[in-house]
């Protein structure tokens, strides 16, 4: 591993390569926030894949794309006059001690969750008005259900035991079925919600990220229907052809695999 030093050198590198790209290079010239916020985005999902698939490489790789953003917008940011990465830095230095009292101050905590319940009390006290002002609007529905239920949780607005949660999804469940049976489209698609919303906060009792545990499905399920294609390729068959039952299996080889 590389000493302090050497990461400072190569982060002050990075700057002035920065610089460099920004001064002579017409790409990098024309860029703004605003053009730069979908690719941020992109790169923070790839960053996010790289983690599921356990490649090390290339979360190396990702954490780099994201890093050079950082400072992009910090460059843009020093444009303007407005802030440059030293605030940036310093920004979140001084939140982290602020938000650790048991650090950094004479605060006693005993577990993680005490923690983050100092966490959320701390920010109303910053002048928040709501724990739930730091959940972006534009989060995908099943991580922002994940937030609001972390954040609720911090100042003590949650169940105490699994089981409790486990019964609210089978009630939910049965509600679902209700409005199924009744064929009201309106009420289906909020009581789905609420099934998904009790799906999501029992995966978080069971120390489970939502998120993580669907999309490790997605991949599953995306491996083996690709097996199913290959396989119906092999054959000579085309899968619109196919049974049910063919299909079936090539899809129980891929669960094998």
């Amino acid at each position: 591993m590389n000493s302090r030093s050497e990461q400072l050198k190569a982060f002050d590198r990075l700057l002035t390569i920065m610089d460099e790209l920004r001064e002579h290079c017409p790409w990098d010239k024309k860029q703004t926030m605003e053009t730069l916020r979908h690719l941020t985005i992109e790169e923070t999902y790839e960053l996010g894949d790289a983690i599921l698939d356990n490649d090390l490489e290339e979360v190396k790789k990702e954490l780099g794309d994201i890093l050079l953003h950082i400072v992009f917008y910090a460059k843009i940011g020093s444009e303007t006059q407005d802030f440059d990465i030293a605030d940036v830095a310093n920004g979140i230095c001084e939140k982290l001690i602020n938000r650790h009292p048991h650090i950094y101050g004479d605060v006693k905590v005993e577990n993680e969750e005490e923690v983050k319940q100092n966490w959320e009390n701390i920010k109303l006290k910053e002048g928040k008005k709501s724990v739930l002002e730091g959940v972006p609007n534009g989060l995908p529905s099943l991580v922002k259900a994940n937030r609001i239920q972390d954040k609720v949780s911090g100042v003590g607005f949650d169940w105490e035991r699994p089981e409790q949660v486990f019964e609210k999804l089978k009630e939910e469940l049965g509600e679902l079925q209700e409005e199924v049976e009744a064929n009201n489209a309106d009420k289906m698609e909020s009581e789905f919600g609420d099934v998904l919303f009790s799906m999501v906060n029992y995966a978080r009792f069971l120390k489970i990220n939502p998120e993580n545990a669907l999309e490790r499905t997605n991949k599953k399920f995306i491996k083996r229907f690709q097996y199913l294609e290959a396989k119906a390729k092999e054959a000579g068959k085309s899968m619109k052809d196919m049974t049910l039952a063919e299909m079936g299996v090539f899809w129980e080889e891929a669960k094998q695999l």
